[in-house]
């Protein structure tokens, strides 16, 4: 029976321990195992490789997108995107890669529909601790019990929100897949077909403009 898939990042910057790293490789080897029989035609085995990232999927698709239905449609047309290609997977990457790539490249279209269509983007994420920590120039005074600190907490969810809302399509993937997904920059630069060194420059970009879209916050 297939587990599941452990997340392909990790929010921690420091390396990964050796049982993390083989967890990885057995993950990959039953994936490759997986891929090869929905090759085949068997339909479980597919069927096992969308148990194991069901949720990641739609995760990403709801960090980038910020909007559940939207979410929802792109976490669908991706795994029957997958479906109807994976017999051009050539195992020269994981299969998560592969798979985030089709993600990300859908998300991005609908971004830019958004864009072209001059849509306010949604904005309905959770104000999470993790959002406030990714700007350093912004203090994160946890006070559950504080109304008035709460309010702050709530205002500042709707700038940030709003901040990435302002960022190029390209960005806010770059920025997504690093902060909130944890990937590496080679990972994200060879899912968006690009190197690593210009998945670097957009991420210092995106962050350079949330920073100074969101000065007025500093505590």
């Amino acid at each position: 029976m297939a587990k599941a898939a452990a997340q392909p990042g990790t929010r921690n910057s420091g390396k990964l321990t050796q049982a993390q790293l083989d967890a990885r490789a057995q993950q990959r080897t039953e994936d490759d195992e997986l891929i090869r029989e929905a090759q085949k035609g068997q339909r479980t085995a597919f069927d096992a490789l969308v148990r194991r990232y069901d949720q990641s999927v739609l995760r990403l698709a709801l960090h980038m997108l910020g909007n559940e239905q939207d979410a929802q449609d792109v976490h669908q047309e991706a795994f029957i995107k997958a479906y109807r290609h994976l017999g051009n997977f050539r195992f020269e990457c994981s299969f998560y890669t592969w798979l985030y790539r089709i993600v990300t490249n859908l998300c991005l279209d609908q971004l830019r529909r958004r864009k072209s269509r001059r849509e306010d983007p949604a904005t309905v994420l959770d104000a999470s601790g993790d959002e406030m920590d990714l700007m350093a120039n912004i203090s994160d005074e946890r006070a559950m019990s504080n109304p008035a600190r709460e309010l702050d907490r709530k205002v500042m969810s709707e700038r940030i929100n709003e901040a990435l809302g302002k960022l190029t399509p390209r960005e806010r993937t770059v920025f997504e897949l690093k902060h909130y997904q944890g990937l590496k920059l080679r990972t994200i630069g060879e899912m968006l077909s690009t190197t690593e060194e210009t998945a670097k420059n957009t991420l210092f970009r995106a962050t350079r403009k949330l920073r100074a879209n969101l000065s007025e916050l500093r505590g």
